[in-house]
């Protein structure tokens, strides 16, 4: 059995997607967020992370549709530089817990202000930012209070798919989703 793939089938409440229409950046979180949250330790000390595809190509997708993605995140890694250059996100700030300095400066350097901004975290570092933005998603596994302060939680896991969610969910908000898919679809 076929079927008509052309048209979405996705759909977010129109509350929710009306909050997320003027989305011009999207923060994200890595670990919890765009992993899983588990850390890979080698024997030599080398620290392992594994990405979602799905998540990787919902950030190509932001970027399609003229909303920048940016990862601000306490942790620093080869790997997570290597996976963030492979997807062209090209702001980004490592290794800061203290993430919402980091969010303005980024904001200011892109001439935006908070009301074009969403971010995605699942801890209380990210708390801060996701306040202060007009869209705030978790992950289905976030922590508790991280969810309470959310508009959307999602239901796919942090690093399974999370942050493809918050992604479509811009994307239709955006307008761009369905000439996206359709693109997919010929």
């Amino acid at each position: 059995m076929t079927s008509d793939v052309t048209f979405p089938i996705l759909q977010f409440p129109p509350a929710l997607l009306l909050q997320a229409q003027g989305v011009r950046v999207a923060f994200f979180d890595v670990d919890g967020v765009l992993t899983d949250g588990g850390l890979y330790i080698s024997e030599a000390g080398e620290t392992l992370k594994r990405f979602n595809t799905l998540d990787g190509h919902g950030l190509k997708l932001l970027q399609k549709a003229g909303i920048t993605p940016a990862v601000i995140t306490g942790r620093d890694s080869a790997p997570l530089r290597l996976r963030l250059q492979a997807l062209g996100v090209e702001h980004a700030v490592f290794g800061t817990e203290d993430k919402r300095p980091a969010a303005e400066q980024m904001l200011a350097n892109l001439g935006l202000d908070w009301t074009q901004a969403a971010a995605m975290g699942d801890d209380w570092p990210d708390l801060p930012v996701m306040r202060r933005c007009a869209l705030a998603c978790a992950p289905a596994n976030a922590h508790v209070e991280v969810r309470h302060a959310a508009h959307y939680t999602t239901q796919a896991r942090g690093g399974e798919g999370a942050a493809r969610e918050f992604c479509d969910l811009l994307l239709v908000a955006s307008g761009r989703y369905a000439a996206l898919l359709a693109g997919y679809t010929l």
